[in-house]
């Protein structure tokens, strides 16, 4: 485990809180744009299969009698418009931390605000990890269910092509994963037209169902879920596991706020996504309950016969753009997890020059890519995709609102009555969701549940052993101070060049710094400890990116630099130091020439020690993460040939 990250994990919650840079952004169209192209796609394509699903469940146990139909309407249109755009769109994407959005934001923002109670803030942070865990598991159902239920399409359009639907859908899924590494802006501004021309269609198959049997519209109003309910209970329960589906991707629309801020992603909402949705479930039920058959596929059997095909096509990239959601969702919240240290140094590359949010996470791309294929071939079609729908779902859905409550309580300072009054009306409509989908765990619901406890796993374990590393590491080190004054008074050996050890604060003394003194018995002319501050800004300027501090000496050749990078700017060691001497001429304490330079990095060395600190099987799961966190000299390019790890070993 090479200590030479050059920011700490708990870094971005302790800086000071900004606007999303999209907020004073010129290009809000456009954002606007990228946000139908990037957050809208999985709930913009659930029309596709969420009506289907429900006439579809226990045997058919919803009827297409008026009652049932307008019953279900109804539930689709009221939970769409509480959770989707009261909780999620009014309030939710309110609590952003630095721009940042997703459940791990949430807690991060609670971590904050209850920093002094620590077995509170523990827990809350651990419900927040295990949402995230939760948010995992969707993505990888996300994609298998959107894109097999668009293709599936063919079946309506043409019966002959059945035996394709598997293929063309494993081919789609391997393009998608492979266009990520573009960038979401990229693939944003690809995929925003090709959604403003999905959700036009939309509105305009329901509108002609809507003028042809205008009773529909009855269903807007909520007596018919209380109806619904009370004449049957039981099948009303049942019918809420599948009605779930019309509101997946809520969390996908919060977890990719950093992608585009809060902004554009509300006027997406309320100007196209939320209009062209109600009509189109309007025109499915007013199809539904004038033909009663069209239960089969309510969607396709919108369509005129001669648009199916061309809607298939059309489906198949909306749902593309669906799996786009969670996937760009699922890098934000991995480096939201990494910056609060529940997983290690993970590869991350800013595919934006304006937006900090907008990033690619190779790792996770391809783990994520491969549990899809898995869960594709698998499972093979999206009515048994569906069973194991929802469950992770609503199970994120509480979370979120439990922290949601928190963060209104600490930091906003709701009054009792209106944390009563979000509690029952968020709260209660999603547990009685998640009691719907409990019925679907022995049914393919343990999938998403069984791969949300693996990330926790991995997460809780990765975190409590930094946690203990780093406390033995901090004993290893000792504090800076007290060895600067050492050195300054045992007048050490001093041999010529430059030394530079990339390390994450000047509190404690770098390892390989201790080592080289220790073992070696020398010092070199030159020292030079840098650390680094990330900032939320796409670049910081040279003159205000670096401070330098001598350590109570200016005479000892032992130097401190903190340099803050902006998340478009390079962290490159060398390139730094080359800028910091041509700044500095005329002072020989900053006369670095990073060509000659020698460069240290810190290295632990993790044991299985006897220790009852962690059980077995999980300090060899922490040892395993260790071994493949990222390259620390590749990432802040530093040259192979004058690279040097030292350091010392530590039992876990």
């Amino acid at each position: 485990m090479t200590n030479s990250a050059l920011t700490e994990p708990e870094a971005s919650s302790r800086a000071p809180r900004r606007a999303h840079p999209a907020v004073h952004g010129a290009g809000a169209a456009g954002l606007a744009l990228g946000a139908l192209g990037v957050v809208y796609g999985d709930i913009g394509t659930s029309p596709l299969y969420a009506l289907q699903t429900v006439f579809a469940i226990d045997n058919r146990a919803v009827k297409a009698t008026p009652g049932d139909v307008y019953g279900v309407i109804s539930l689709v249109f009221w939970s769409i418009t509480i959770v989707v755009s009261i909780k999620y769109v009014i309030f939710i994407l309110r609590a952003d931390n630095d721009g940042e959005g997703g459940v791990m934001a949430l807690a991060a923002l609670i971590r904050g605000a209850l920093g002094s109670n620590a077995r509170r803030t523990a827990l809350l942070m651990g419900l927040g990890v295990f949402g995230a865990s939760l948010f995992y598991g969707d993505s990888v159902i996300t994609p298998s269910i959107s894109v097999l239920s668009a293709v599936e399409g063919l079946k309506i359009a043409a019966p002959s092509l059945d035996h394709a639907v598997l293929p063309i859908g494993i081919a789609i899924l391997a393009v998608l994963f492979a266009v990520q590494r573009w960038g979401t802006h990229q693939v944003g501004r690809f995929f925003g037209p090709v959604m403003v021309l999905w959700f036009a269609v939309l509105a305009l198959l329901g509108i002609p169902q809507i003028a042809r049997h205008p009773d529909i519209l009855k269903a807007l109003s909520p007596t018919y879920v209380v109806s619904f309910i009370a004449d049957h209970p039981y099948t009303a329960f049942i019918a809420m596991g599948a009605v779930v589906l019309a509101i997946t991707g809520a969390e996908a629309l919060y977890a990719d706020m950093g992608h585009f801020g809060r902004p554009p992603i509300r006027r997406a909402w309320f100007a196209v996504v939320f209009p062209a949705l109600v009509i189109n479930y309007l025109g499915q039920g007013a199809l539904i309950l004038h033909r009663p058959s069209a239960t089969e596929n309510p969607f396709f059997l919108l369509v005129p016969n001669w648009a199916r095909i061309p809607m298939v096509v059309l489906a198949t990239l909306a749902t593309v753009i669906a799996s786009q959601a969670v996937i760009s969702g699922a890098f934000s919240v991995s480096r939201q997890a990494v910056r609060l240290g529940f997983l290690p140094h993970l590869t991350i590359r800013h595919t934006s020059t304006r937006e900090s949010g907008q990033i690619y996470v190779p790792a996770v791309n391809w783990l994520l890519f491969i549990a899809v294929l898995v869960v594709t071939l698998t499972f093979r079609s999206s009515n048994r995709l569906a069973t194991a729908y929802g469950v992770a779902v609503t199970g994120t859905l509480i979370i979120t609102t439990i922290l949601f409550l928190v963060v209104a309580r600490s930091i906003w300072h709701w009054a009792r009555w209106q944390l009563i009054l979000t509690a029952v009306v968020f709260g209660g409509l999603e547990v009685t969701y998640f009691a719907a989908n409990l019925t679907k765990v022995a049914h393919g619901g343990w999938l998403p549940l069984l791969i949300a406890a693996a990330v926790f796993t991995v997460m809780m374990t990765w975190q409590r052993g930094r946690l203990i590393v780093t406390a033995r590491r901090i004993e290893l080190e000792g504090p800076l101070t007290g060895f600067v004054e050492q050195m300054y008074k045992k007048k050490i050996t001093r041999v010529p060049g430059t030394a530079v050890f990339p390390h994450p604060t000047k509190d404690t003394t770098p390892l390989a710094l201790r080592a080289n003194v220790e073992h070696n018995h020398v010092l070199h002319e030159q020292v030079v400890i840098i650390s680094a501050q990330a900032e939320n800004v796409p670049h910081v300027p040279l003159a205000d990116a670096v401070t330098i501090d001598h350590l109570g000496h200016s005479d000892d050749g032992i130097v401190h630099l903190m340099v803050r990078f902006g998340f478009q700017d390079d962290q490159n060691i060398p390139e730094v130091l080359r800028s910091v001497r041509r700044r500095n001429r005329g002072r020989p304490e900053l006369d670095i020439d990073p060509d000659t330079a020698t460069y240290f990095l810190s290295k632990i060395s993790i044991r299985r020690g006897k220790n009852s600190s962690l059980t077995i099987w999980r300090k060899r799961l922490f040892i395993g993460l260790a071994h493949n966190a990222a390259n620390p000299a590749e990432y802040f390019g530093l040259p192979d040939d004058r690279t040097v790890v030292m350091g010392s070993h530590v039992d876990l």
